[in-house]
């Protein structure tokens, strides 16, 4: 009896571990999963791209980002503090009181898609924003870097942030050519 006990104490102790979740883009799997999740992503576009470039990672891009998030602010960085050589960045940001991956991240940033009329180039109701999706699915942006944080004395805990370069979003202009 007394191994039994030991046995299911052990697996207790374990189970949390499990649970943790890798945000740290100084791990080799992790940025194979932010650049594989956004190029996955931006394969799905609807009405497809003809133009649509692939994402590749870019150091230089990802060292901003994480300087950046470690500030533990959700407010955007100035435009000079997100430049690679003579390129400007673009940066998309997410809050949470939570760890989440950074496939559910980009998700969610991709999701902002469903509100967005790629017919009108805006979103289909009045209020809703569809900025992050933009950024993601801009076809000439094809370096990424990316950087999250802890930041356990904050009301977010987690603070994710992506630096697209070059940078999109350019206003009149739709995110990539349709087929």
């Amino acid at each position: 009896m007394s191994v039994f006990i030991c046995v299911v104490g052990v697996l207790v102790l374990l189970a949390p571990c499990c649970l943790l979740v890798d945000i740290d883009t100084s791990h080799d799997m992790v940025v194979i999963e932010i650049v594989k999740k956004h190029n996955d992503l931006r394969r799905l576009v609807r009405p497809p791209a003809r133009n649509m470039l692939q994402i590749n990672w870019n150091r230089e891009a990802a060292a901003n980002a994480q300087k950046w998030a470690n500030r533990c602010t959700k407010d955007h960085s100035p435009r000079k503090q997100r430049t690679v050589g003579t390129s400007e960045c673009g940066e998309n940001l997410y809050v949470s009181s939570k760890a989440m991956s950074w496939s559910e991240t980009i998700q969610t940033w991709y999701n902002e898609g469903e509100e967005y009329s790629y017919k009108f180039n805006r979103p289909k109701h009045i209020g809703r924003y569809v900025g992050h999706y933009i950024r993601l699915v801009w076809a000439n942006s094809n370096q990424i870097g990316c950087g999250a944080a802890h930041c356990p004395n904050s009301k977010f805990k987690y603070y994710y942030v992506c630096h697209y370069c070059p940078r999109g979003n350019l206003f009149g202009r739709k995110p990539y050519q349709a087929k």
